[in-house]
């Protein structure tokens, strides 16, 4: 079963970008489905129903999220919609609203995605990450998942690199964001899990993580608040092409693209 990961689609230039050449990506690979993360759709903070429902309508089927999910807070009763394709991370604590984790069954394949949330350098108060995920899938373990899939959005890569090594063999993938930065070691872990720690963001490329440079800067120089606006200009799409085998779980291809376009 191939699939598709997009890294954080940052904002109208992000999400312009997915719908240029998502298309064309889905054909070129054969996809048979496409995972997006969306905490920073709506102008680079938070997302809404309308760039959810505009990003279904371009390719992407499902959605991870991040701690940016609770900036838009008249759209967080929709993450109660079990039928609202989006997730939030599943290791804050209490109740909050939403779920971390989903079944989801396509082609007669069961497909497990779990999104958490790192500790480290990390400012939201949330539970250890290694319990969560043995938590869920223990809670699943009936369900006779066939596939399971990681969106660990964090800003260690010891972090994540720990969390796929203390999985390997147990889930499929498991795949970093949050730094917006592609990083260069996709591979597949010694028992059968793929993993890379940042897919990287689909954005603006003449940017800071997606915001104009100016207000970053000055705040850099200064140490005081900015006025942070979405950046413009030439785009870079970052996402991973996996090959997964449904009869056993395991990742048996695991490759990074990376395509640009032109303002």
């Amino acid at each position: 079963m191939k699939f598709l990961i997009l890294g954080d689609i940052f904002g109208r230039p992000g999400r312009d970008t997915v719908k240029k050449l998502l298309p064309d990506l889905r054909k070129t690979h054969a996809i048979d489905f496409c995972i997006a993360n969306a905490e920073n759709m709506s102008h680079g903070k938070g997302f809404t129903k309308r760039t959810v429902d505009e990003m279904r309508s371009s390719g992407v089927d499902f959605f991870t999220s991040g701690n940016h999910v609770w900036k838009q807070e008249k759209e967080l009763p929709n993450l109660d919609d079990m039928n609202f394709p989006l997730l939030r991370p599943a290791n804050y604590p209490g109740n909050p609203p939403g779920r971390g984790f989903q079944v989801i069954e396509k082609n007669g394949v069961k497909i497990l995605v779990i999104n958490v949330l790192g500790q480290i350098f990390m400012h939201d108060d949330v539970d250890n990450p290694f319990h969560c995920v043995d938590r869920i899938l223990r809670e699943t373990a009936d369900q006779k998942v066939n596939i399971t899939l990681i969106d660990l959005h964090a800003e260690a890569t010891s972090e994540k690199a720990a969390l796929a090594q203390y999985l390997d063999g147990r889930i499929s993938t498991l795949w970093g964001t949050h730094t917006h930065v592609a990083t260069k070691d996709a591979r597949i872990l010694p028992k059968g899990t793929g993993f890379i720690s940042d897919v990287g963001f689909t954005g603006p490329i003449n940017s800071i993580i997606g915001l104009e440079p100016p207000g970053i800067i000055h705040r850099f120089l200064t140490g005081m608040p900015a006025i942070h606006e979405v950046a413009s200009g030439p785009t870079v799409l970052n996402a991973l092409v996996l090959s997964i085998d449904e009869s056993s779980g395991v990742c048996v291809n695991i490759d990074h693209v990376q395509h640009s376009l032109s303002a």
